[in-house]
């Protein structure tokens, strides 16, 4: 422990150990410096000397590093040639290399060379197919332009008579005229236009004596009259009208005669004139009667045999609606058909036909023969026994409550006051309308009156004597619409009214509704009918209908219309030449003359609107009724027509029967002109496309430094009188084709959407083609109709936001429609489309055509547009309530059926069939 602690503190052992260690340390350093030493120095020494004396072995090839002989030499060269070979090779493959990849890069070059020349190949082809298709458009007008410059048929001559001159000598019998001995055709030559002259009653003594409501209503509608003419000298017909005289006034029948003897244009007989009584109540008087009218024809509702002349003088209704238009809120529903009773009548005969007979009859005949067999007895009893049966319920009244209305001898008299019988009428199913018991008595205002009251209610007419002459009988097929039954059957009437099926009946009743509104109800209606029935008799076509003049808002264009991929990307598929030539109108319409000689009696018991009183459009007006909206031919043969319709054939033209066809935009914008550049922007290139009519419905007039697209189609903005949804319709004169895409100025629609639902609109020319669908739903708790848009496979209307319709559709809902529809859509600024679909449906009796699968086309990011309002559904909850009293019906239909191309889903080669396919 001392020794430790000796150490510890630096004592002598302590230094002894630490010399020790340093004698050691030396040692090693000095061993480790001469062992490196010997290695760095004799080591390489030795290794050199071993490898010099290494090939002293007998082996020739061990030797290395030793000297060599020359022969070793050589081989040492020959491998250096070889490394230099190598070497070149190397030098040779990388320049081949690069070679390599130069050519690779020009072949690349190439390629794409081959490619580009490719593309230029096919857009070469397309470039001469379109060239090709204007070549042959070409020579197409050029033999239009030939075929119009040659020498055509020039219009006669027109022969006017001296103001004097009697004309065609008089017949023997003045009760035997007809329209070839009494009538001047020299006065009315086909291109005419078939002038009329009114006289002003005013001017005449009996004038003062008129009923006032019957001669203002009458000078209304005369002055808005299109045929009315002022020029008395050139007119073809001339009018007059001497009834209805007010109470009590009685113009005697020699007095009555002087007068009208004494007209300035009568020149001695009357030819070519109409003298016109119309009757305002059941009791007016026969003032024509034993009054010789000479050759003029006579229009009233009462006429006796001995005065009326078959196929020359005019049965009209009576004119129950004078100054006003017909109440349609008040008017029942077609449907249901059964009513609470089977059929109703009521009335009172004030003389039987015996005491009748008993007066003594002047103007020129006094009857023959036995006199006829009185069936009014036996109707009665067979009615009161049908009644007592109580099979069904009826109502028959042969003595009024009150005092019955005044009549002519064997007339059932009228009971009641005008309201309460058409109360009675509303319950009827069907309205029995018994004749007077006097054979000679053809008609007379009391029959005409309940006839009135009948259509107008819904109320079937069931006519007992088939002797009766109804009004416009020659003309109107009244078999469509009323029984006429001879007396002697009046056992078999329950039987016969018993076995008509409920479709048959609401098709009269249809039938019965349609007559009333174009024939009877207003004084326009009676007065054009008069007119139209003597122009359908001398064979003269109506009058162009009007068309609406466009007044044209100036504007700048010439703003390159740019390409929006999403609406005009359309791969492979070609939509049809865009027209390169100036664009042209649909074919006019050339049957006039054809038309009023074939179709005038089937035109005036099932057109929608009377081609007599809505006279025909420049397109040929045929039946919608009867789908035949085919256009008219052009003349020149299809182009890709006729040879199957396959491949890029089908795509290059539209073939069928119209090849040559295009369609006018009418697009309707309020004051949104971004959205309506942009929209105007997107029809850049569309096919086929003859115009774009913008119809500006604001007061504020566009901004001036507004520049408008080039699309390469003519822009018209029209300006309109006032803000209204009915202007979307309108006939403008600008709309040169029959086709008419409604649009509006924030749909967006691809252009192969547009051309496929022209294509399938030129299948179905009589019906709407549109693309979102909607449909109508009955409301049970409310017992109310609903407009319902939401997803669903069944459809009854197609918006006219996006729809292709005929052009013959404006013009019927612009100038035929009920007005008091167009004042409902410019009421709520709504429902003008719902009114379109009606209007279609009712006259087609078939619902729309519903294109793709589209269920809107409003563009994202638009400004709102009036459909986003709250209130805009039930606006049109109450629109289509509205709709259906007016029409008296729900008109619109369903439909599942739904039009589809395959070429939306698959892209077909160009080398193979692209046909539409109808799913």
């Amino acid at each position: 422990m001392t020794g430790y602690t000796m150490l510890r503190n630096g004592g002598v052992g302590n230094g002894g150990q630490t010399c020790m260690l340093r004698w050691s340390n030396r040692i090693r350093l000095t061993w480790l410096s001469f062992t490196l030493f010997i290695i760095l120095v004799f080591f390489p020494l030795i290794a050199h000397y071993y490898l010099t004396t290494l090939d002293e072995a007998d082996e020739a090839g061990k030797r290395i590093f030793g000297p060599r002989a020359g022969n070793e030499l050589c081989e040492v060269k020959h491998v250096l040639d070889l490394c230099r070979i190598r070497e070149s090779v190397s030098e040779e493959l990388l320049q081949l290399e690069a070679k390599r990849q130069e050519l690779n890069s020009e072949i690349a070059k190439l390629n794409l060379k081959i490619e580009a020349c490719k593309k230029s190949i096919e857009n070469a082809k397309q470039d001469l197919l379109q060239l090709k298709n204007v070549i042959s458009q070409t020579e197409h007008s050029y033999k239009e332009l030939m075929a119009q410059n040659q020498p055509k048929l020039s219009l006669p001559i027109r022969l006017l008579p001296e103001k004097d001159d009697a004309g065609l000598p008089p017949p023997k019998v003045l009760r035997g005229c007809r329209l070839h001995n009494c009538f001047d055709y020299s006065r009315c030559p086909l291109t005419s236009g078939f002038p009329v002259y009114v006289y002003d009653s005013d001017q005449f003594a009996f004038g003062s004596y008129l009923d006032p409501l019957v001669k203002q209503a009458f000078q209304a509608t005369a002055r808005a009259n299109v045929y009315v003419t002022e020029n008395a000298d050139i007119a073809c017909l001339y009018v007059i009208l001497v009834g209805e005289m007010q109470e009590p006034v009685v113009l005697r029948p020699a007095e009555l005669e002087k007068q009208l003897y004494s007209l300035p244009y009568w020149r001695t007989d009357g030819h070519n004139h109409v003298i016109i009584n119309l009757s305002r109540k059941s009791d007016t008087q026969n003032l024509l009667y034993n009054v010789s009218t000479g050759r003029a024809m006579v229009a009233q509702s009462t006429f006796y045999a001995a005065q009326y002349r078959p196929g020359f003088d005019l049965v009209v209704s009576p004119l129950v609606h004078a100054m006003s238009e017909p109440n349609f809120m008040e008017i029942p529903p077609q449907v249901p058909v059964k009513r609470k009773y089977l059929f109703t009548f009521q009335g009172e005969k004030i003389e039987s036909l015996r005491s009748s007979l008993q007066e003594a009859r002047s103007f020129e005949e006094e009857m023959e023969g036995d006199p006829p067999a009185d069936y009014d007895d036996r109707i009665i009893a067979t009615l009161k026994a049908v009644q007592d049966s109580k099979l069904d319920q009826v109502l028959v009244e042969f003595t009024c409550k009150n005092q019955p209305k005044p009549s002519l001898p064997t007339e059932w008299a009228l009971c009641g006051e005008r309201e309460d019988r058409l109360e009675l009428l509303k319950l009827s199913t069907f309205a029995l309308i018994i004749t007077p018991g006097d054979p000679h008595l053809v008609i007379s205002s009391g029959c005409a009156t309940r006839l009135f009251e009948a259509l107008e209610v819904g109320a079937v007419p069931v006519v007992l004597g088939e002797q009766v002459q109804l009004p416009y009988q020659d003309m109107l097929q009244w078999n469509e619409a009323a029984l006429v039954v001879p007396k002697p059957r009046v056992t078999e009437v329950h039987f016969l009214l018993r076995s008509l099926s409920d479709s048959d009946l609401l098709a009269m009743r249809r039938q019965g509704r349609f007559l009333w509104e174009t024939y009877f109800s207003t004084a326009d209606s009676i007065f054009n009918t008069v007119l139209a029935m003597i122009r359908t008799r001398i064979q003269i076509p109506a009058a162009p209908i009007r068309e609406e003049a466009a007044a044209e808002i100036p504007h700048r264009s010439g703003k390159a219309a740019g390409t929006d991929p999403n609406m005009a990307d359309n791969g492979d598929l070609d939509l049809g030449p865009v027209e390169t030539e100036p664009p042209y109108a649909s074919p006019k319409y050339l049957r006039n003359f054809t038309l009023t000689v074939t179709d005038f009696y089937r035109s005036w018991n099932s057109a929608p609107g009377p081609f007599h009183l809505f006279p025909h459009t420049p397109f040929d007006p045929v039946l919608p009724s009867e789908a035949k909206f085919l256009g008219s031919g052009t003349g020149f043969r299809p182009i890709g027509g006729g040879a199957g319709g396959s491949g890029k054939e089908f795509q290059a033209a539209l073939g069928g029967n119209v090849p040559r066809e295009q369609f006018t935009v009418v697009m309707l914008t309020y004051e949104r002109e971004e959205v309506l550049m942009n929209s105007l922007e997107r029809l850049n290139g569309l096919p086929y496309l003859n115009k774009v009519v913008v119809v500006w419905n604001s007061p504020k007039l566009p901004s001036e430094d507004l520049l408008w697209p080039d699309i390469g189609v003519p822009i018209m903005v029209v300006r309109t009188e006032k803000n209204s949804l009915n202007n979307r319709f309108l006939p403008w004169n600008e709309i040169e084709t029959e086709a008419i895409l409604s649009i509006d100025d924030d749909a967006h629609l691809r252009h192969d959407e547009i051309m496929f639902g022209f294509r399938v609109w030129r299948e179905a020319r009589d019906r709407i083609v549109g693309f979102p669908g909607r449909y109508h739903a009955w409301d049970i708790p409310h017992q109310s109709w609903l407009y319902n848009s939401n997803y669903s496979c069944e459809l009854s209307m197609v918006l006219t936001g996006a729809a292709f319709f005929h052009k013959y559709y404006a013009y019927l809902y612009s100038y035929v429609m009920p007005q008091a529809i167009r004042d409902m859509v410019d009421e709520y600024i709504n429902c003008e489309d719902i009114a379109m679909n009606f209007l279609v449906s009712h006259i087609t009796r078939k619902p729309p055509i519903k294109v793709t699968s589209r269920w809107t086309f409003r563009c994202p990011g638009c400004p709102q547009a009036l459909s986003h309002d709250d209130s805009h559904f039930h606006e049109r909850h109450k629109c289509i309530n509205f709709f259906v009293k007016v029409y008296g019906y729900m008109p619109l239909l369903y439909t599942q059926f739904r039009v589809d191309s395959v070429l939306f889903k698959t892209r077909l080669p160009h080398d193979k069939t692209k046909c539409f396919k109808f799913i």
